[in-house]
């Protein structure tokens, strides 16, 4: 940092709820110039959010759109992240507070994302468009490994969704649980669990339960983070998304609705938008500024 810089605001806002009580928490720095490294990590780890974001505008803008676009990069409590969704729409609704709605592109460590912010009924809502995804498998040694540390029994997950490393900016492994009642009993073993996303390069796991054909409850331990769990988790819904879609588990064009945060008591929801013909994600939720 400049030396004798004094420190930036640093905002706080909720993300996928419209209630500051609901969602994911994100901390928002919108002029992050004069930070290094280190004390983005540590306004980070002293905020204790999942995800923090710190913005250095670009007036030259980015693939030729001038003006209303951002550097952004994403810190947890204990280390840079690639991208983060729920951040990113906090931070989208932050600027548009300040700027006005319209159209936003962040420029990422996992490539260009652009926001869309518009107003619907009082409220503010963000829709971010992933970058390109794509799906792997999973060894059977490491998805051994993980169901031991979640302590699921290979019973308690849904065969009908198979166990695959999903990307769209950030990996997260897919595992979908048999019975709402697997999800909401949530009890892993943090450490073990760490090791093994470290090791797989994975930023969350992605607990799934389906309730119908377009509504699915998730969860999302976040150990690599330092975080037990993330409330609402923007990157990994768009993985979901480009999960589904591959496998065939939902049309090409679909709207799909993610609850998440329930069985930690912060409510959000989080909209996933397939189009036909074009591979990214869309992901979409509102959010407020936290007192």
């Amino acid at each position: 940092m400049t030396t004798n810089a004094p420190l930036p605001e640093v905002l706080r806002y909720t993300a996928f709820s419209g209630e500051p009580e609901g969602g994911n928490p994100a901390g928002v720095v919108l002029d992050a110039t004069t930070l290094d490294d280190a004390t983005m990590l540590a306004i980070a780890a002293d905020l204790g959010y999942s995800e923090s974001a710190f913005l250095t505008e670009l007036p030259d803008g980015i693939d030729g759109q001038e003006g209303r676009a951002y550097d952004v990069r994403y810190f947890s409590p204990k280390a840079e992240v690639p991208f983060c969704g729920h951040a990113t729409v906090a931070t989208a609704i932050a600027l548009a507070e300040r700027i006005g709605p319209g159209e936003l592109v962040f420029s990422t460590r996992a490539g260009v994302v652009p926001v869309s912010v518009t107003q619907e009924n009082g409220n503010v809502r963000a829709t971010l468009t992933s970058v390109e995804p794509h799906i792997e498998e999973i060894a059977d040694a490491d998805l051994d490994e993980a169901l031991a540390a979640l302590g699921w029994p290979g019973a308690d997950i849904d065969p009908a969704f198979p166990p695959r490393i999903a990307f769209a900016g950030a990996r997260h492994l897919v595992l979908a649980a048999a019975t709402r009642a697997r999800l909401a009993d949530l009890a892993y073993d943090f450490a073990r669990l760490e090791a093994l996303m470290h090791r797989l390069d994975l930023t969350t796991v992605q607990l799934v339960w389906r309730e119908s054909a377009t509504v699915f409850h998730v969860r999302d331990p976040f150990p690599v983070g330092g975080v037990v769990e993330d409330p609402a988790t923007g990157a990994a819904a768009a993985a979901f998304g480009a999960y589904v879609r591959e496998l065939g588990l939902a049309p090409e064009d679909a709207v799909l609705t993610l609850h998440q945060g329930e069985d930690l008591g912060r409510p959000g929801e989080l909209t996933v938008t397939l189009r036909a013909g074009d591979p990214r994600v869309r992901v979409s939720g509102t959010g407020t500024r936290i007192g």
